[in-house]
């Protein structure tokens, strides 16, 4: 069995990711199934012609709407935060955490989050326009758990690192 050149434990990487890939096209295809089913009980309430079932089918069939625009906007999140790891993993750039004490559940030691997030705030300080700094100090507030943070500084990584591209 050959590896991949980027060392041991790719293929294992590899297929779980491959893992992900077909339990979410799996779940969006349930979805699509889903959304279709609805709108064809919103058409039918629409068509029926009593105002209170035509009232109804235009709330039922809000419903798949913002469910498309939800899976949207959730897989586009997810494979623009893909791109800005890759990129930052191919440029040496990832957070080291592998030496940092940890709880019994895996989780970093919250004293060692801190410390580790106020180093990458530094960071940030200094070049706050940086995409692959806002990235770090995104990783950094995960690390800590600070989710709503980590969410508002990867969404100003990922428009940050837009801008670069182009």
């Amino acid at each position: 069995m050959s590896e991949s050149a980027g060392g041991p434990g790719e293929p294992e990487q590899d297929r779980s990711s491959l893992k992900i890939i077909v339990l979410v096209a799996a779940l969006v295809l349930a979805l699509i199934f889903y959304f279709l089913w609805l709108g064809r009980i919103a058409v039918e309430l629409i068509t029926s012609g009593d105002p209170a079932a035509v009232g109804l089918g235009i709330g039922v069939l809000i419903l798949p709407l913002l469910g498309v625009w939800m899976v949207y906007s959730t897989i586009r999140s997810a494979l623009d935060h893909q791109r800005l790891a890759r990129r930052i993993r191919d440029e040496g750039l990832e957070l080291d955490v592998s030496e940092l004490p940890r709880r019994p559940s895996g989780r970093i030691e919250r004293s060692a989050a801190d410390e580790l997030f106020s180093t990458v705030r530094k960071e940030w300080e200094a070049d706050p326009d940086n995409w692959r700094v806002s990235y770090r100090l995104a990783r950094a507030y995960d690390y800590a758990g600070d989710r709503g943070r980590a969410r508002e500084t990867m969404r100003r990584a990922v428009e940050l690192e837009k801008l670069e591209r182009g």
